[in-house]
Parts: structure tokens; sequence; C-alpha cells
């Protein structure tokens, strides 16, 4: 075994394998992930002088052994047990290709909060410690771990033989992936890694939608923050320092996820992040077509308003460039009675109202919302901007 071998992504890669497999042989999932855990410190103590043949048959054969060995400390047993637990531990079935879907699956139960289906997320898939994924999201250890062992209480004694919900699986993705860049670990990057390894999974067209998202996104990240750490909105940003090949692999991966002819939020999500990617002056946005994607996403919620208020803002922002600001404006005084609360609503007018050139009703509105922004970083920003938009006042 080479040096790479013992790389920790080589180590992180193979534990939702064989966690999978562990589980799928009606192993608790807690008392698994301990055993595994076990084995992966075992391996770095063993590998590099002992290299194994086969890394994921060692560490389930070794994982298993010590499931064997704590079930055998344990006061009371029956006879069968004990038969049971003289046998050797069975074959690992290598062509398992579905099992980080299955993993996935089992970590985003129905019966799990959403913030629980994220932090087991990374803790099994992404094979995160817990110190890395509370750093991530700024808590505590003691209360991310807490979260985690709730998480893995709920999961005892349930099913797992039953299909999952990939609409799940995949907005738990990007739950992840929207959380950013905190802490010691890049979450939108694991996210794109454990994406990477979800469309090979399954031919679902939505889960390549949801990595060209990402990627598309993702491409940006080098212009997204100026030299102080300060936001730079997409129409201020130097286009110079996207990612190319990063969005090309998104346009490839969209491309062929449109084939299908079975278009989802984040395939049409994804096409209008292309269209942005696509231009290389802001002048250049092809708005027109952005415009279309947007009626498209709209149309896919009963409620849009309610269900979906993402979307219809940043349709008003596209019928503002292409139908006049004063038309986006129009748009969002149809959305006041419900969404008039929200700062991103706000946000959306003081745009609409700096294209149209009124700078004092702008400054006024990037105010209001920077008033109501819980983010420091988005405060910041929206403070800035009535500023500017203030000084530009003739």
């Amino acid at each position: 075994m080479t040096e790479a071998r013992l790389d920790e992504g080589a180590l992180r890669a193979l534990i939702p394998r064989v966690l999978a497999g562990l589980v799928r042989r009606g192993e608790d999932f807690d008392a698994a992930e301990d055993a595994l855990q076990e084995a992966l410190l075992e391996a770095l103590r063993v590998w590099p002088d002992s290299p194994p043949d086969d890394a994921r048959a060692w560490l389930t054969a070794v994982a298993a052994r010590r499931l064997i060995d704590a079930r055998r400390s344990e006061a009371a047993r029956t006879r069968r047990e004990e038969t049971v637990l003289a046998e050797p531990p069975p074959p690992v079935v290598q062509d398992a290709g579905d099992d980080t879907l299955y993993l996935l699956f089992c970590c985003c139960h129905g019966d799990l909060a959403p913030a629980s289906q994220v932090a087991l997320t990374l803790r099994a898939v992404g094979g995160l410690t817990t110190r890395e994924i509370a750093d991530a999201f700024y808590v505590p250890e003691a209360t991310m771990a807490q979260r985690i062992s709730r998480a893995k209480r709920t999961l005892r004694g349930q099913r797992m033989d039953q299909p999952g919900d990939l609409a799940v699986v995949l907005r738990v993705l990007y739950l992840i992936y929207s959380a950013g860049h905190a802490g010691r670990v890049d979450l939108a990057r694991e996210a794109i890694r454990v994406a990477r390894v979800l469309t090979l999974e399954t031919p679902e067209p939505e889960a390549r939608g949801l990595l060209a998202l990402m990627l598309l996104s993702h491409a940006r990240l080098p212009a997204r923050f100026d030299a102080h750490g300060r936001i730079v909105t997409l129409d201020r940003q130097d286009r110079s320092l996207w990612d190319t090949r990063e969005i090309a692999e998104g346009v490839r991966i969209l491309q062929s996820a449109l084939a299908t002819e079975r278009p989802g939020r984040y395939q049409i999500e994804a096409a209008i992040a292309a269209l942005h990617d696509d231009a290389a002056r802001v002048e250049e946005t092809d708005w027109l077509q952005i415009l279309a994607w947007y009626d498209d996403l709209v149309g896919l919620s009963a409620e849009p308003v309610r269900q979906d208020p993402a979307a219809v803002l940043g349709r008003a922002v596209a019928v503002g460039h292409v139908l006049g600001a004063a038309a986006g404006l129009r748009e969002t005084d149809r959305l006041r009675d419900v969404i008039g609360d929200r700062h991103r609503w706000h946000a959306v007018r003081g745009h609409l109202h700096e294209l149209d050139g009124d700078l004092s009703a702008a400054a006024v509105a990037y105010a209001e919302a920077a008033s109501r922004a819980t983010n420091v970083a988005e405060r910041n920003h929206l403070i800035r901007q009535a500023a500017q938009v203030r000084a530009s006042r003739p």
C-alpha cells in the first residue's frame, strides 16, 4: 500500500460504503458507526506497516469484530446469540454500488429534523468529525454531539429497508452547500463531493441538476468577496476570476440532465446560473432566457409566492431587466402583502429602483433591507449599498 492509501480523503471515501454494509446487515446505526470509528483508528495504526489488499474488506471485518466484542461484553445473552457470535463475519458484498445512496437515505430519514439530517449526513457520509461539523455551523462541539446522538437514537429500531425520498436527500445536500464556507471545513465543497458520488448511484436527472447548480455557483467563489471579505454582487464581480473549468463541467452535467426532458427545480436553477456564467460582461446577460426559466421555476409551485418566494423575487428582477424597472417594481408590489416584511423583498426593490435611476428610493429600500437582514455580512453589504447610492445622487 502506498502512502496515498492512508490519505484522509481515501479513508473518508470508504466510510459510507462500510457503514452502509454494516447497517444493511441489521446492525444498529449508532453501534455500527462506533465500531467503524474504532476500525479507522486501528487502520491508521496498522496499515503503514501491514497494508491490506482490500481496504474496504479489512475495515468491514474489523468493525464487525468490534460489534461482536461489544455484544460479548453484555451480561445476558441466549445460546442462539452465542452460536451466531462464534461464526466469522459474513463476506463483504463488493458490488453494492448503491451503498452511499442507501446511507444518505438513512441519514435523511423523514423522522429527523432538517438540522439533524444535515449533521448526520456530514458525520456518516462525509466522514467529518463532530468538532469539524460544530465548527462549520458555529455551535459548541457538545451541542453538535447531542444533536447527532439524538438523531441516532431516533433511527434506533427504525426499518432501514424502505426506499428513501431522493427529494429529501437533494434538499439536505443543498442545505449543506448553502451553509457555505465557514470554520475549518468548506461545506460547499463537501456538498459537491457527496453530490458527485450521488450522481454515480442514481440516474435521476435532478441529482445531476443539483450538482450542476453547485458547480456553476461555486465557480464564482473567487470573485464573490473583495480583499476585505466583503460581499461583491454578481453584477459587480470580476468575471475573469471565475473558474471556467468548473463552469464547463457544470454546463456538461446540466445538458446531460436536461436531455432526459424531465426538468425539475435544480435543473432550472442550474440553467439560470449557467446563463449568468455564460455572460463575459454583465451587459451581455441573456435576461430574456433567464425570465423564461424563471417562469418555468415559478410554475412548479401551486402557490409560488408562499412556497418559493426566492423564485418569485428572482423573476421580478428578470422582469425588470427585460421589460423595464417599472415593470419589475410592479411585480414586487403584488408580493408586498405576503413577503413584504422580508429583507430580500426590500433588497430587490432597491436594485430595481437603482436600475430605474431613482437613487433616493433605492437608498431607502437598501437601508430597510439592511435593518431586517440577520446575516452580518449581508447586512453590512446592504448598508454599503445604501451609502453608495446616496453618495451617487446628483
